[in-house]
């Protein structure tokens, strides 16, 4: 998985499709992301000892598939490749205009 906790994304289909927003979470175990402000979902929660009960309002998670990242020089979303550097280390680059991410 080539998504990262703080990159800037993009919804490609659903309910949510076209909102942007930034990975708060990354479930790798999963391949789901939790995107900030998007894929909201009320949740019943029973009254206990210590809270009050009542209906909130959550982030839920987002198969990797349904996201892209956007591209930070261009704002248009993009894929992700990844490639070494002089030191021999992998960093991730955006396949439209090839810069580097890491």
């Amino acid at each position: 998985m080539y998504l990262k906790t703080g990159d800037k994304v993009i919804v490609t289909c659903g309910k949510d499709k076209n909102k942007q927003g930034k990975i708060t979470e990354v479930l790798r175990s999963k391949d789901k992301v939790v995107v900030e402000g998007v894929n909201i979902i009320k949740k019943h929660i029973k009254p206990t000892n210590g809270n009050d009960g009542g209906i909130i309002e959550v982030e839920a998670p987002i198969h990797v598939s349904n996201v892209m990242l956007i591209d930070p020089k261009t704002n248009k979303r993009t894929r992700i490749g990844k490639e070494l550097d002089k030191n021999g280390k992998k960093v991730r680059v955006t396949k439209k205009s090839n810069s580097k991410l890491d």
